[in-house]
Order: C-alpha cells, then sequence, then structure tokens
C-alpha cells in the first residue's frame, strides 16, 4: 500500500506539472496585453512598454514560465497582476468556500446515490424505474439551471435559505451550513444521477451472487446482508465514479458561485482568466488540481480498504 501510494503521490505531481505547462502555454496565446489593461487604454505606449518590462512580459515564455516554476516550488505563487495582492493570500482566503460547497457536494451525493441505488436494486419494479428516470433528469438538467430554480423559489420566494453569500465557518457554523445548502445541492443533482446508477447496477451483480445465496441460507438478517456484505463489494465501483463527478463537481463549481454571489476560487478564476492574470490563474489551476489528486488518492485508500484484492495486488 505504501508503495502504491508513493506511486500516486507521484504521478499526481507530474500531472500538476503538465496541466501547469499547458496552461502557461495556453495563456501567452491569448493575445491579450495585460500591461495595456493595467495602465488604461488612454496611456502612452512607452507606458505600456515599461508595464510590460515590470511584468516580464518581454522575456521569452520559456524563461518566464522557468522562474514561475522555480518560485511556485518554493511557495510563491506571484502577485497578482491587476490587484496587487498576494496570489497565496487571494486563494486562502477564497478556497475555503469553494471547498465547502465541493465537499458538501459530494457528502450529500455519496448519502443519496447509496440510499436510492441500494433502495432500487432490492425493491426493483416502480422504485427501480423512478430511481432510473431520476438519473436520466439529472444528467440533462444543468447545474447552473438547477441552481437558478434553488434560488429563487428557495431562497427568494420562500426565504427559507439564503439565495446569496457566504458565512464562514468561523464566524457561525449554522450560518455557514445555510449558506452552502443551495449551492451544494445545485452541484449534487448530476453527481447523485451518476452515482446512483453505478451502486444499483453494483449492488444488483452482487445480490445474484453465490456467496449472497449462501449467507442468506445461513439466516443471516437481510440489514446485514444488505450493508455489511452486499453494500461493501459494490462500493468500489461507486467510489470510482465518485472520484471522477469530484473533477466535475470542481468544474460546476464556477458557474454556481456566480449564481449564488460566491467569491469562491471559481469565480476567481473566470474574473483573472478574462484580465488575463496569469499568476492568479495559475495559482487556481495548480490549487484545484492538487485537491483533485488528493481526494482521488484518498478515494483509492478508501478503495483498498473495501476490497482486499487491491491492497494484496
Amino acid at each position: 500500500m505504501i508503495v502504491f501510494l508513493a506511486r500516486r503521490v507521484a504521478a499526481g505531481l507530474v500531472l500538476v506539472v503538465v496541466i501547469a505547462t499547458t496552461t502557461f502555454a495556453l495563456m501567452g496565446l491569448t493575445g491579450s496585453d495585460p500591461a495595456r489593461q493595467i495602465v488604461g487604454q488612454t496611456a502612452t505606449q512607452q507606458q505600456v512598454a515599461a508595464k510590460s518590462r515590470e511584468l516580464g512580459l518581454d522575456q521569452p515564455m520559456a524563461e518566464r514560465y522557468w522562474h514561475w516554476l522555480t518560485d511556485a516550488v518554493q511557495g510563491n505563487l506571484g502577485t497578482s497582476w491587476f490587484s496587487g495582492e498576494s496570489v497565496t493570500d487571494s486563494l486562502t482566503n477564497r478556497l475555503p468556500v469553494t471547498l465547502s460547497i465541493v465537499l458538501a457536494a459530494l457528502l450529500v451525493s455519496a448519502v443519496l446515490s447509496t440510499v436510492l441505488g441500494v433502495a432500487a436494486a432490492v425493491r426493483r419494479g416502480a422504485l427501480d424505474q423512478l430511481v432510473q428516470l431520476l438519473a436520466v433528469v439529472g444528467f440533462a438538467v444543468p447545474s447552473f439551471l438547477v441552481a437558478l430554480v434553488l434560488a429563487v423559489v428557495v431562497g427568494v420566494d420562500l426565504g427559507w435559505l439564503p439565495a446569496t453569500g457566504y458565512v464562514p465557518l468561523a464566524t457561525s457554523a449554522s450560518g455557514w451550513l445555510k449558506s452552502i445548502t443551495l449551492p451544494a445541492l445545485s452541484l449534487a443533482v448530476g453527481a447523485v444521477a451518476a452515482t446512483a446508477q453505478q451502486v444499483r447496477g453494483s449492488m444488483v451483480d452482487v445480490l445474484r451472487a453465490d456467496y449472497v445465496r449462501t449467507l442468506r441460507a445461513r439466516g443471516i438478517s437481510e440489514r446485514s446482508l444488505l450493508f455489511r456484505h452486499a453494500l461493501r463489494n459494490a462500493a468500489p465501483a461507486a467510489l470510482t465514479v465518485l472520484a471522477l463527478q469530484f473533477i466535475g463537481l470542481v468544474g460546476g463549481a464556477v458557474v454556481v458561485e456566480k449564481v449564488f454571489g460566491l467569491n469562491g476560487i471559481g469565480s476567481q478564476a473566470t474574473g483573472a482568466g478574462a484580465q488575463g492574470d496569469t499568476p492568479v490563474v495559475m495559482g487556481v489551476v495548480v490549487v484545484m488540481v492538487a485537491i483533485v489528486v488528493i481526494v482521488n488518492i484518498a478515494l483509492d485508500v478508501a478503495y483498498g480498504w473495501l476490497n482486499p484484492k487491491v491492497r494484496v495486488g
């Protein structure tokens, strides 16, 4: 297991470097002129050239990337070209917002998909068809539309939960929970649809296995059979889908944060990308890819715990 984790960490570091390199190259090919945007359209060409030298834009792209990479390895992600704020400080302030809604959505997806998938596999019939119908609807409806409906109906019309804004956990636990509920539910819809289908299919296969019939013949209670034996064997496949869904949740957070007025990394990335603020965009990319890698490694560990054959391998 230690060797496996070491390989996964090494592969994750390579992935971070590859994506960072690709992002830096793409930012350099956008054709935007950050120096001109900073000094204004009325500035002279000499002022624009001076700002370009200050930002290092007069250097070759490879040299600029090397400077950024060596600083990033030392923990220095640079400074925003437009606000002058440290990228590390900016990400530290915004990261809790995005992580709160993404991890909450992941938790909601795991719980609801397990309940729906197991119920559909055990009850079958009309309930099974209903779960599959909900899965199709969940796939078809985009998260931003769900977010708009929840914000207008639940947040504005009914007033049950706040439609905009974020309350830090350190300020108020109940306020934090209320502020992330609607965004997390908006993100979770599609993930629940995909994962519930996977849980349902895996549970159907497991319940048909010979050892399940043997356990039933021995008189083991149905609850113990389902949750202690069958679900544990069906869970690894669902975890794989959940790991993939996490990547989608991170991407979906960009739109959801805009709808609910959350000042998270997603909204920061879109604003920085529109401005051509390379240090901020690079910082966001590195942090989010690192989080995705960490979560996937954690799910791999859970997979190994649920499936002893993986540990042996």
